[in-house]
């Protein structure tokens, strides 16, 4: 075997380590951000899918100047917000798809609630979805920023003005 077809095999072997870390511990996470950005099954599929192969690749050029964690977010969020540029009518899936909930009837309260919360995301700004969506993923305004490119204090600031937004349109019932 040459050097280069060794060398070729060792970085797919370490790509693949990292492909399974990542998925192993962000694969729900993934599918969400997927189900955040389409709305139609089928496209969410693809979708879905081409953020993993968009993942695959990219790991060939991780170097961890960031966390597999924060890398792994931005190559997601980037495909949905590609995808969505591609599909200027994209719709956001409503989101008591992905929750799922026992009784019935907090089931139909909270879908409604989803419902309004849905349309209001949807209406935001593409750069303000994703903040949005990666702060309902749990993330602080520092991950939130490593995978946006925005400052953390820019995040934090954005973030508690969106929350303040969605709060007061949904308390007005409106989604613009």
């Amino acid at each position: 075997m040459n050097a280069t077809l060794a060398l070729s095999h060792h970085v797919d072997r370490d790509r693949d380590k990292l492909y399974q870390q990542a998925v192993s511990e962000l694969g729900a996470a993934i599918a969400r951000v997927a189900a955040g950005y389409e709305a139609d099954r089928e496209l969410r599929r693809d979708l879905l899918q081409e953020m993993h192969t968009a993942l695959w690749r990219s790991l060939a050029s991780f170097d961890g100047r960031c966390s597999l964690k924060t890398w792994t977010w931005r190559v997601a969020h980037n495909v949905g917000a590609s995808h969505l540029g591609r599909r200027k009518n994209a719709k956001f899936v409503e989101l008591e798809e992905v929750v799922v909930l026992d009784d019935v009837e907090a089931k139909v309260d909270r879908t409604r609630t989803l419902e309004r919360l849905t349309k209001l995301i949807h209406a935001l700004k593409p750069v303000d979805r994703q903040l949005v969506l990666l702060y309902l993923e749990g993330l602080d305004a520092l991950a939130i920023a490593e995978v946006t490119g925005l400052s953390a204090a820019n995040v934090a600031t954005r973030v508690h003005r969106l929350k303040a937004t969605l709060a007061k349109r949904f308390h007005e019932g409106s989604a613009s």
